[in-house]
């Protein structure tokens, strides 16, 4: 299973893999944090991850992320 991200989520995803907070995140891509919360919540189920380094962990296995 590969699962498909959108560009935004790709996008988040990488900001939180660099360390990003939420706060941080939503401000640089305009947003608001509610957003940017949405987006992960979508992302952890995508890659069915609780956390977010599991996230990124599984992101990094479907070479998501490199």
């Amino acid at each position: 299973m590969n699962p498909s991200l959108t560009k935004r989520e790709m996008t988040i995803l990488q900001e939180v893999a660099l360390g990003r907070t939420t706060p941080q995140i939503a401000a640089d891509l305009g947003l608001s944090p509610e957003t940017v919360k949405w987006y992960r919540k979508q992302m952890l189920a995508k890659l069915s991850a609780s956390t977010s380094a599991e996230m990124i962990r599984k992101a990094v296995e479907f070479q998501l992320l490199q």
